[in-house]
Parts: C-alpha cells; sequence; structure tokens
C-alpha cells in the first residue's frame, strides 16, 4: 500500500521544484551568455573548446561542450526542450539531477568522441537534451511514481519528432551524441531510481494449541 504525501513532503516536493528553476534558469543563462561571447569572437569558443573526436588532448572538453553552440539557430532550437527536460529531470531532486547530469555528459560525450569521423569538433547541448529525454520517459518505470510515468509519457508523445533525431537523417548533425545522452539518460533512470526498503515480516508469535492432548 503507498501512503499519500503528507503537507511537509509536498513542501520538500515544491522546495526542490523551485531549486529546479533555478538551476534551469542559471544554466540557460551562462549558456546564453557564452554564446554573445562566441558570435563576438566569430565562434572561437566552439572550435576552441568543442569535443574533437578521437584526439586524447581533447577528452576534457566533454565537460565544456554542452555550453557551446555554432550559430543562433543552434542555440535556440536546444534552449526550449532543455529548460523543460531539465526542470521536469529535477524536480524531484536537485542532487539527484546532478549526477545523472554528469553521467549524461560523461557517456553521451565520450560516445561521440569515439564514433564521430576525424576532424569532427561536436559542441552544442542537444546531447544532454536527449538524456533528460530518456531519464524523464523511464524514471517512473524505476521509481513506479504514477505522477512521473504520465510525465514521462505525454512527454514521449509530445515530443516524438524527437526521436528521429537519433536516427542519422541530417547532414552536420551528432545524431550518435543525441543516440548516446539519450541511452546515458535511460542508465541513469536505473542507476539513480528509488531504492525502497523491503518490508520487514512481523515475527511469528508463539504457537498456541487450542486442544489439549488426553491420554486413552
Amino acid at each position: 500500500m503507498r501512503t499519500l504525501p503528507t503537507g511537509s513532503d509536498a513542501e520538500a516536493l515544491l522546495a526542490e521544484a523551485r531549486k529546479a528553476l533555478w538551476v534551469m534558469v542559471g544554466f540557460l543563462a551562462v549558456v546564453w551568455i557564452l554564446q554573445i561571447v562566441n558570435w563576438l569572437t566569430d565562434y572561437s569558443l566552439s572550435f576552441d573548446y568543442g569535443i574533437r573526436a578521437r584526439e586524447v588532448g581533447s577528452l576534457p572538453e566533454i565537460f565544456s561542450s554542452p555550453f557551446l553552440h555554432f550559430s543562433w539557430a543552434h542555440i535556440e532550437g536546444n534552449s526550449g526542450p532543455l529548460f523543460i527536460f531539465g526542470f521536469l529531470a529535477a524536480y524531484r531532486g536537485v542532487k539527484k539531477f546532478l549526477w545523472v547530469t554528469l553521467l549524461i555528459v560523461v557517456v553521451g560525450g565520450l560516445g561521440a568522441w569515439f564514433t564521430e569521423s576525424d576532424q569532427t569538433v561536436l559542441a552544442g547541448a542537444s546531447g544532454v537534451v536527449f538524456g533528460y529525454f530518456g531519464y524523464i520517459i523511464v524514471r517512473g518505470l524505476f521509481d513506479r511514481r504514477p505522477i512521473d510515468l504520465v510525465i514521462g509519457l505525454v512527454m514521449a508523445l509530445c515530443f516524438a519528432y524527437q526521436f528521429a533525431a537519433l536516427l542519422p537523417t541530417e547532414e552536420g548533425v551528432s545524431w550518435k551524441g543525441h543516440l548516446f545522452g539519450f541511452v546515458a539518460g535511460v542508465l541513469g533512470g536505473w542507476l539513480f531510481r528509488e531504492r525502497r526498503p523491503k518490508p520487514e515480516l512481523a515475527p511469528e508469535g508463539p504457537t498456541t494449541l487450542l486442544d489439549k492432548p488426553t491420554e486413552a
């Protein structure tokens, strides 16, 4: 049996949702400020701090590339889904969200670094976007929370067109980075699922005899 959330539980969830909102506002603010600097320098930041496929010296750039973009259309296309999916991924707990984000960045970045063509420079938050997308789709299944299950289903239906970006359908777009990010989000849903303690069985009391044995 699942108990209904108490007033204190609802307040805690609301507090986490507020923190999630400000985390995503801050994330987008940093991304847009960097975009202005990037644009003013002819996108040198994206080329200098983007991921260069299979160059060992470029491995640290897996942490900087999600903050950088190659055009205004690029950042505009990522910002809406990043905010929506990021908030939904974070509203249950910012601390868990940060661990999920780290997993998505590392797995998605390494996957693209290994599999993209030589001389390719990768930058953009789309791998993180797809990671959050995968995470919120499966979180309700792993956490066994009906509301998150519904949210995941609604997001999957409303943004079903996003699944096309997991396939090689558009030249110049890292579909592999999208795919690895999505897989990392699904993996994060399982790794960071809620682990509830197993219910303890009540100890058995002493056995009583209803009938006394009698000798014949």
